[in-house]
């Protein structure tokens, strides 16, 4: 797209390598471990440090859709990788993530006969008709449009920040946040310290705006 000489100027590709590059690796090889190890102990600490708030043991559903959400990403590279190691044409290995993946799926939309059905394009698909249908059984369903042109333009810019940053991260909440902090890649903390950095920052606009102190 028009953003891939930035892409590329800020995030030079390199030739695959095969080891993934993450921590699990970084403090395998410093410890003269197989990654695995570290990996473990480094998910135990997260899940340890999530059961240490009151807040989230005293609610069961955070707990079981979490675990959902965490076997969603993990069932994601499982899969793909069963596919790849097994299929007749070579394909990725990847799991869910929504920047990429909602443009190729409004390229299959317009065409699909020049275009063959992938991963991303399912995952999309899945999250929509899941979304639906779960809207539905809740009753929490309706239609939404935007107050004013104010509101219009706020959303418009808010979108082509948010594509853009995707785009650039290479990965949104769901692919960095979630996948890549699944197989613990250096990418996924500096993406979401850039995440929250920026969500502060837009909360604050919007709620009480950068007026100058008096």
């Amino acid at each position: 797209g028009p953003l891939a000489r930035l892409r590329i100027t800020l995030f030079p590709t390199s030739p695959a390598t095969e080891t993934v590059p993450g921590f699990a690796h970084l403090l395998g090889d410093f410890l003269g471990l197989p990654a695995i190890f570290p990996a473990i102990g480094i998910g135990l600490v997260f899940i340890a440090t999530a059961l240490a708030s009151r807040q989230i043991r005293s609610n069961p559903m955070i707990v079981f859709w979490g675990t959902v959400v965490g076997f969603a990403i993990v069932t994601g590279w499982v899969g793909t990788s069963l596919v790849a190691s097994h299929g007749f044409a070579p394909l990725p290995v990847v799991s869910h993530t929504f920047s990429r993946p909602l443009g190729e799926t409004m390229l299959y939309v317009m065409t699909s006969s020049g275009r063959s059905l992938s991963f991303g394009v399912g995952s999309v698909a899945g999250v929509v008709v899941g979304a639906f249908i779960g809207s539905l059984i809740k009753g929490h369903f309706r239609w939404e449009a935007c107050e004013d042109p104010r509101e219009l333009k706020r959303q418009i810019t808010g979108a082509a920040m948010m594509g853009v940053g995707a785009v650039v991260a290479l990965g949104c909440t769901v692919g960095q946040g979630l996948s890549a902090f699944s197989v613990l890649a250096f990418s996924a903390p500096v993406t979401m310290v850039a995440i929250f950095a920026g969500a502060s920052i837009g909360l604050r606009q919007l709620i009480s705006g950068f007026m100058p102190a008096e």
